[in-house]
């Protein structure tokens, strides 16, 4: 994580990005008018949020919102699960890096409780892919059990 980087919580207050640390993250970058490709992805974080069963109150999902446009109000029922805050296009691209040829929100970014980036899932990722993404963070999950404990001691603000 960039130091002393903040984001911003939907109702416009200032956050340090290190709030998140403590918590596996699992992580989406778009701007709030969400295309499909945008859609696809948080509805693949959610399914793969929920497919750790147990394990899932160790990993959060995150929506990094990279404008100041209002979200759509159809998608915040959706997001109720989500972390959604604004950051700025620059700071994210300063932790987060897309493939070659891809832009920062054709991907799902994995980042360890230190705020470590650690991984990336294909981009454009469909179902398939998302099944052998969701093996990964099971054994990333199993992996670090003994180390790692669900929760953090600080919240940022949920939509």
């Amino acid at each position: 994580m960039p130091a002393q980087a903040t984001v911003t919580t939907l109702d416009g207050k200032p956050e340090p990005l290190e709030n998140m640390k403590g918590q596996w993250l699992l992580v989406s970058v778009a701007p709030a008018a969400c295309d499909e490709a945008c859609q696809n992805n948080l509805y693949l974080q959610r399914q793969l949020r929920e497919s750790l069963g147990k394990e899932k109150e160790r990993m959060d999902w995150v929506w990094l919102v990279s404008d100041q446009a209002s979200i759509p109000a159809a998608m915040t029922p959706g997001l109720a699960q989500a972390t959604v805050v604004r950051a700025e296009p620059s700071m994210v691209a300063q932790w987060l890096q897309p493939a070659a040829g891809q832009a920062l929100s054709d991907h799902l970014y994995v980042i360890d409780p230190m705020g470590h980036w650690m991984m990336r899932f294909p981009a454009k990722m469909d179902r398939k892919a998302a099944s052998q993404a969701q093996r990964d963070l099971d054994r990333l999950l199993r992996a670090s059990s003994s180390w790692d404990k669900a929760g953090r001691d600080e919240e940022i603000v949920k939509p």
